[in-house]
């Protein structure tokens, strides 16, 4: 059997363990479909009934997708796709990248969907179809090098990965320059490896698709995009060679949906021009109310809201991610988006400047937010001689200045591109007195903290609504259908209640007592028999599963996450586990998970060093994780350490200043450093109570 069957086709797990009744998402493999070998073409997958859609495991790169259509989105056309023929399609994953083609051709999947490149030694053992993309593939440099063309360089080392289509542009190279040498790497390295490997100067150079280099490079940052290597790289879904019906279907089904082989260039368009892409492109910004990554997880209640609206049009969304509301307007102005879904206030000043709106979705208050333990203001009056802190481009500094002007006599500190989130934090830590922000996003800070309160309510309400350009009135019309049918309906209310009003899930009050001789918790046994699998200290996830859940099974963030380790339900599916709240199940997926995030990180990193590591990406994401430790180099930090250097970058990635040059931005940067020194304290605990010979109590660090 090969290997991956064994890892990564999780999905026979479902034999072992209860099936999760509810409909499969985009991308989600099946617990309890049982994988089967067949090569033969159309015919014969009609007989399965399945059509077999295969993809690395986390496809998507760590941080939110930007211009461009993400693999996800690949996956969203392959599973149209496989329905348009009346079939179910069902979802395979591979650990490694180059195990892709082998697991087609042994009849273990159908067809390959990702950002998989068109190279002729792939096409000796694959069919292709009709390109569904194109992309650049650029030399990616240390910004030594940067602006110097191929011919200006006197030497030039390329590193590539073995099998990869970056080797084959590295060979065209190589040929053409004699000053051009290769290096070919071994393993399965991701394009996110190869620059973190360019900017510790283990390697000279190497090649990367252009549609990646958005995301992977920083602006300021210490490695360059340098000269364009290969103007156009097609990618492309792969079937057997055998499967002549299959493919035929596959090139008919791309070219009557129109998907262009090259990045759409911004236009401004009207409703029958999106239907007729078939793709919404949406406006927003990064914050928790409206779009944020959640453990692998796109989620927010106005992508959601959106996202809902493109699915009952049979529309794609595609995602332009920018961090202020003048930012926003100027893409949306500029044709690089068709509608603004960002928590937008609708106010006079937009609407003299031309904007237009949706009908409201969401009626929220401004709110005025101070310290805990101050006590509510009675009258606005008692404002009088403080001082505010806003962002100045939004809504709250207009209701600020028109009571300055109304003669009310304090001071408005305006913080050029500060989030709300950002400021609540700063407010919070002392760094500034008060702050505003809309009552929803209050409500949703209220559940991850107690040390700010209301202090004001501002009357009257007012409305979110999403933002268009002045002709855009077919948009405006079918988005007002929308949401005069679905306000206050079942899905709004779920997804408002979801995000804005569940309460943490209730836990367990009393503190858990450890004594030798005595359990931790309920489920000892299963941690321990879990752990060992992976060769983890069974107290140490304890420790990790008390600050997840309490030991509650039951347990459900807000996010959706579920279980003793707190796993998102298709994080848990793409190991093969369902039905999380079983405690083996919600322990195996966090264990799996877990030591797929340990893999991420350097080998020569010091074991306990990568535990830090792993804890802290398990709580606020890899990518968010390797910005702290590229900015604690900068800062003159060792990124190889946790306590004291790392956390410390961590903890500045919370201010704008910081946020704005790292590659996957703002972070609640406390919530993993508190993440991470509880459970250490409490392991060290639970390691000198149980074996005193070998523990000493825990310190703070």
């Amino acid at each position: 059997m090969h290997k991956v069957l064994q890892c990564c086709l999780c999905i026979c797990a479902g034999l072992l363990m209860a099936c999760d009744s509810s409909e499969p998402e985009v991308g989600e493999a099946v617990a309890s479909f049982k994988n089967y070998q067949e090569t033969g073409d159309l015919d014969a997958l009609r007989e399965h009934g399945y059509i077999r859609l295969l993809a690395p495991r986390f496809d998507d790169p760590a941080g939110l997708p930007r211009d461009g259509i993400p693999a996800s989105q690949y996956q969203v056309q392959a599973e149209a796709f496989v329905e348009s023929l009346g079939l179910q399609p069902r979802w395979v994953y591979a650990d490694n990248f180059d195990e892709l083609g082998a697991l087609l051709n042994a009849g273990d999947a159908d067809i390959i969907v990702t950002n998989y490149s068109v190279t002729k030694s792939r096409q000796k053992t694959l069919a292709f179809s009709t390109p569904i993309n194109a992309v650049q593939e650029k030399l990616v440099l240390p910004a030594s090098r940067s602006g110097q063309t191929l011919a200006e360089m006197e030497s030039l080392v390329i590193s590539v990965p073995q099998g990869s289509a970056y080797q084959e542009t590295a060979e065209k190279l190589a040929k053409r320059h004699s000053h051009v040498q290769i290096e070919v790497l071994d393993g399965n390295l991701s394009d996110e490896d190869l620059v973190q490997s360019v900017e510790s100067g283990e390697l000279a150079s190497t090649i990367i698709d252009s549609n990646m280099l958005d995301i992977l490079l920083t602006e300021g940052g210490e490695v360059v995009a340098g000269p364009v290597v290969n103007r156009k790289r097609r990618i492309a879904w792969a079937v057997r060679p055998s499967s002549e019906q299959l493919l035929a279907e596959i090139n008919q089904y791309i070219t009557s949906e129109r998907v262009t082989s090259s990045l759409a260039q911004p236009v401004t368009r009207d409703w029958e021009a999106i239907r007729k892409n078939s793709v919404l492109r949406v406006i927003t910004s990064n914050n928790p109310a409206s779009y944020f990554m959640w453990r692998g997880e796109l989620m927010g209640f106005d992508y959601d809201l959106i996202k809902n609206f493109a699915k009952q049009h049979k529309l794609r969304l595609s995602v332009v991610v920018r961090d202020t509301p003048s930012a926003m307007f100027s893409a949306l102005q500029a044709g690089e988006g068709d509608v603004i879904a960002a928590s937008m206030t609708v106010t006079p000043e937009r609407e003299k400047a031309g904007w237009l709106f949706s009908e409201r979705y969401l009626d929220i208050n401004e709110q005025l937010i101070g310290p805990a333990g101050q006590g509510s203001f009675t009258s606005l009056d008692q404002l009088a001689g403080k001082t505010v802190a806003v962002n100045p481009e939004t809504a709250y500094y207009d209701t600020l200045k028109a009571l300055q002007k109304g003669g009310l006599n304090f001071t408005i500190e305006a913080v050029e591109g500060a989030s709300t989130e950002m400021l609540i934090d700063a407010v919070a830590s002392g760094e500034y007195a008060l702050t505003m922000a809309d009552s929803h996003l209050a409500a949703m800070e209220a559940t991850y903290r107690d040390d700010i309160e209301v202090l004001y309510q501002f009357e009257p309400a007012k409305q979110i609504a999403w933002g268009l350009r002045q002709e855009q009135r077919g948009l405006r019309k079918a988005l007002n259908s929308y949401i005069r049918k679905h306000y206050r309906g079942l899905f709004y209310n779920v997804t408002y209640n979801r995000y804005f009003k569940e309460k943490k899930t209730i836990r367990t009050h009393q503190e858990y007592r450890v004594e030798a001789g005595r359990d931790i918790s309920p489920y000892d046994e299963l941690v321990k028999t879990e752990s060992l699998k992976y060769g983890l200290d069974w107290r140490l996830i304890t420790s990790q599963m008390y600050q997840e859940s309490h030991f509650n099974p039951k347990a459900r963030s807000f996010a959706g996450a579920q279980g003793l380790l707190q796993v998102m339900p298709r994080t848990g599916r793409q190991f093969g586990y369902s039905n999380l709240t079983k405690p083996e199940n919600g322990v195996g997926a966090g264990l799996a998970y877990m030591d797929w995030l340990e893999q991420r990180f350097p080998a020569r990193l010091d074991l306990a060093e990568k535990l830090y590591f792993t804890l802290a990406a398990y709580n606020a994401g890899h990518g968010h994780v390797e910005d702290a430790r590229r900015l604690a180099q900068r800062i003159g930090k060792d990124p190889d350490k946790w306590f004291g250097h790392t956390e410390s970058a961590m903890l500045l990635l919370a201010k704008p200043q910081y946020a704005r040059q790292a590659r996957y931005g703002y972070v609640r940067g406390a919530e993993p450093v508190k993440y991470v020194r509880q459970i250490k304290n409490r392991y060290l605990g639970y390691v000198a109570v149980l074996d005193p010979a070998q523990g000493e109590p825990a310190v703070s660090q």
